[in-house]
């Protein structure tokens, strides 16, 4: 699947690091690193991503936020390991049942870390 682009995107989307994002039932976790995040969706950096269209539960915490993303997602596209890629290997995955309350406060800390990240040339 063709990678989105910026002018593709619908949201704003900011850089983060979260060393650990749960997915997965209560039984079984799969461990990822976030490497982005908007209000519609986070991108999962894993050697082992999931195919599209694939549903499963998603946990993580904003560093420095105290916030506490859990909700249902979707597999929207994904990228598979290659030597000769010029991309890390991971997942777009789609917010699918997100807490409205949640999506507000998730949207307001995008808001101000873009703005941070503007300013200091920080992406």
């Amino acid at each position: 699947m063709p990678e989105p682009t910026a002018s593709s995107r619908a949201h704003l989307r900011v850089p983060i690091l979260v060393t650990q994002v749960k997915m997965g039932d209560d039984r079984r976790y799969f461990f990822g690193y976030a490497k982005n995040v908007s209000r519609s969706g986070i991108f999962i950096q894993t050697i082992s991503p999931k195919d599209v269209g694939e549903e499963f539960s998603v946990e993580f915490i904003i560093p420095k936020a105290d916030l506490t993303i859990k909700c249902k997602c979707k597999v929207i596209w994904n990228r598979r390991f290659s030597e000769a890629g010029k991309y890390e290997p991971g997942m777009g995955l789609k917010f699918e049942d997100i807490d409205p309350d949640l999506l507000a406060r998730l949207d307001d800390w995008i808001t101000k870390h873009a703005a941070e990240a503007e300013r200091t040339g920080d992406y």
